[in-house]
């Protein structure tokens, strides 16, 4: 065991090294820069059609099968979660405060990512034979791409539903039960069945319960816990600017030593801050586009359009909140981190409370996760296996989700954490060889649609 253990971290350290790091950072400047930084200047456009998703037009029902906000709600419900939380913690303590401003230029480069990944998962979607909507990475890939290419798209689903288990369920109901223990005293056993009965429910529903759960749960969570992390900032006012004065110093300087805090390098402020970001937002994974791919919209472009809001709320507002409160708590030099650090940096400022709010808002985020990472899931054993692997995948699922609470996850984090990197190896060659594509689907949207203010409008030519 020991012996597989350190193959498959050799292997992880490659997938998360720097060959990787600037793959994603690389694929998403030259998408940004093809879309002539198009995701940065209509990020108001974004918005706007958004709040026009939140219901479909009547022609355009059987389109999809969700409104196109609940499809960026599906896809925010399995990006926001514990990278949110301990993720942003992890990357400080690795990274140091600089950490956070290399997450920001990851995001900014991941708005493009996110865009593109959409865009192509609406325009080479398929319907299946029971009539949803089909799509993402082993769909553009291989419709985009041709058959030559299918082998590629089969790989991304083999890594896609393995990697699933690990980070999108049992790593997920782990820290949910850990948390839960640690601040309220429930039993593992305890918190691994209620989330199983609560994701089975939700699961038997399918994509479209499952969009109604994450469009209303979501903004509810997200909202809360960023009041929660606004009125800790609040508390720490006079520290905010040496904070932002820290996350820009250390971005291109050496962290020294202080406290419980190492010290690092601007190599690893860089490697964390990608890193993190990266497992934050999923811009350049491939997860997200398969939720996008079932929405109610004729137009790839008006899709792309939210979808690229995703990875601005996760990072640029949660990721950045998060970082925020932790750097102006001075918790990140006490040598704690994860979860922990969070956790200390809120109780910080609010005595008693604190802990408690980050233990609700990381359950509540974890389980969000399992529901839209089980989707993501049974759409990759479903392009392997088709309709029929579906109900026995949800199964094994829901079974999952107590057994993750209950064992020790170290070495299903890695092998998770290794398969999630690989998911994007396919992803991002797809997004290079077709980012024609993209960019003259974009050109043409705007071209047709004129001016952002009549952007809502699904007009043709």
């Amino acid at each position: 065991m020991e012996t597989l253990t350190s193959i498959i971290g050799a292997i992880n350290g490659v997938v998360w090294g720097p060959l990787m790091l600037v793959l994603i950072l690389g694929v998403g400047l030259f998408l940004m820069l093809g879309l002539r930084l198009m995701p940065i200047l209509k990020l108001g456009t974004g918005f706007k059609l958004l709040f026009q998703g939140r219901n479909t037009k009547e022609g355009e029902e059987k389109e999809g099968e969700i409104s196109p906000f609940q499809a960026l709600m599906t896809a925010l419900s399995a990006t926001v979660g514990t990278g949110n939380i301990a993720g942003v913690a992890t990357a400080v303590f690795l990274g140091g405060p600089g950490a956070l401003f290399w997450m920001w230029c990851t995001a900014l480069v991941g708005m493009a990512t996110k865009f593109s990944e959409a865009v192509l998962a609406v325009k080479y979607r398929e319907v299946d034979e029971e009539g949803r909507h089909v799509g993402g990475p082993m769909y553009y890939i291989k419709n985009g791409l041709g058959a030559k290419w299918k082998w590629l798209a089969t790989a991304f689903a083999i890594f896609g539903a393995v990697a699933a288990f690990g980070i999108g369920n049992t790593v997920q109901s782990n820290s949910v039960a850990d948390v839960l223990q640690s601040n309220f005293g429930v039993e593992l056993w305890v918190t691994g069945l209620v989330l199983m009965i609560l994701v089975g429910a939700v699961l038997i529903g399918g994509i479209k319960r499952i969009g109604a759960v994450a469009g209303a749960l979501v903004p509810i969570m997200a909202i809360a816990y960023l009041g929660a992390g606004l009125v800790v900032l609040a508390i720490n006012a006079d520290a905010i600017p040496a904070a932002i004065e820290l996350v820009f110093t250390y971005a291109f300087t050496e962290s020294a030593a202080e406290g419980g805090f190492a010290g690092a390098a601007v190599w690893a402020a860089i490697r964390f801050g990608v890193a993190r970001g990266v497992f934050s937002n999923e811009a350049g994974l491939g997860s997200a586009p398969i939720a996008h791919a079932a929405s109610q919209t004729k137009d790839p472009v008006r899709q792309g359009l939210i979808a690229m809001l995703g990875t601005f709320i996760d990072t640029l507002i949660i990721c950045s909140i998060t970082g925020l409160v932790i750097i102006t708590s001075g918790e990140w030099t006490s040598g704690v981190s994860g979860a922990a650090l969070t956790s200390a940096a809120f109780a910080n400022a609010l005595p008693g409370v604190g802990n408690y709010l980050v233990a609700i808002a990381l359950a509540v985020f974890a389980f969000t996760t399992i529901i839209g990472w089980s989707f993501y899931g049974e759409r990759c054993v479903e392009f392997l296996f088709g309709v029929k692997a579906i109900t026995p995948y949800r199964f094994l699922w829901i079974v999952a989700v107590p057994v993750g609470a209950l064992v020790s996850l170290d070495f299903i984090w890695l092998v998770a954490d290794t398969l999630n990197a690989m998911m994007a190896i396919p992803n991002l060659i797809a997004l290079a060889l077709l980012s024609p594509v993209v960019f003259r689907l974009t050109k043409e949207f705007f071209a047709r649609n004129g001016a952002p203010a009549d952007l809502s409008a699904d007009k043709k030519a």
